[in-house]
């Protein structure tokens, strides 16, 4: 099923670029970069505290292909983020490398065939911290763990701000520490639900649904979910919350959630 997948991607490619020089048609790109820096120093300070440092910076892209037989949309998100608190060194806060690639076929107006590639790691290493103890378990690092799923279904778009797809999917996740390496493989149902709902001129809603069940274990879903509201304040200043959930029983049995509230810059270059 791999090699099948990585073919009729191919050629899917290749027959959207042959496309793209018989119509004289041109990519659209988008790219977005945003920081936030928190800096409090306390010195003989009375009522107590710690001084703090932490910051997060963030880069988001979009390329689409936009033809007339097909669709060919790129996106990645890359995320870096550390806070230090008193006399206690720099840990990492947030880590992400994302990329996504979908081709899709149009058939039709709202439903239409499509196949695609993703891939979810990180760059630094991260560590589970046992203050009492002294003591910190190295948990991942960059390409450990790795997950890269290839999937081939049917795309539903019933309006322009919601979009979802479905279809047979194979997942490979790749974890290396020290001499050891493990590569697990397996095939199963893949959903993805991308939304972006715009309130007002300033205000932005987006969201991602991901879901996974192998087909060995179809009672057991992974749950990923990635929303973010940004308000713009100025041209350059937005403030956003972000929530995500991740519900793995291969990782914990519990969810896993992340909240994040912040006020910073953010550049749109192109």
């Amino acid at each position: 099923m791999k090699y099948f997948l990585i073919f009729l991607f191919a050629a899917f490619t290749a027959y959207a670029q042959n496309d793209s020089t018989q119509k004289n048609s041109h990519w659209q790109h988008s790219l977005v970069a945003g920081v936030n820096v928190t800096q409090m120093s306390l010195t003989d300070w009375a009522a107590g505290g710690e001084s703090a440092l932490s910051y997060s910076s963030v880069v988001e892209g979009k390329s689409v292909q936009d033809l007339e037989t097909t669709t060919w949309s790129n996106t990645y998100k890359l995320a870096y983020g550390q806070t230090r608190l008193g006399s206690k060194p720099l840990r990492k806060t947030d880590d992400k490398i994302e990329f996504e690639s979908v081709l899709t076929y149009k058939v039709g107006t709202i439903i239409n065939p499509y196949i695609s590639a993703t891939l979810k790691t990180q760059f630094d290493v991260g560590y589970k911290y046992d203050d009492a103890a002294g003591t910190k378990t190295l948990v991942s690092r960059f390409w450990a763990p790795a997950y890269l799923t290839q999937a081939v279904g049917i795309g539903y778009q019933p309006i322009s701000q919601i979009k979802t797809r479905l279809g047979a999917a194979l997942r490979e996740v790749r974890t290396k520490f020290g001499y050891m390496e493990t590569n697990k493989t397996e095939g199963g149902i893949e959903s993805v639900t991308d939304a972006q709902l715009s309130f007002s001129d300033n205000l932005l809603f987006t969201g991602k649904l991901e879901l996974f069940s192998a087909f060995d274990k179809f009672n057991l879903w992974i749950v990923r979910s990635d929303n973010t509201l940004a308000a713009k304040v100025s041209n350059i200043v937005t403030v956003t919350i972000n929530v995500q959930f991740i519900n793995d029983a291969n990782v914990q049995a519990r969810t896993q959630i992340k909240e994040v509230l912040a006020l910073g810059i953010v550049y749109t270059f192109i």
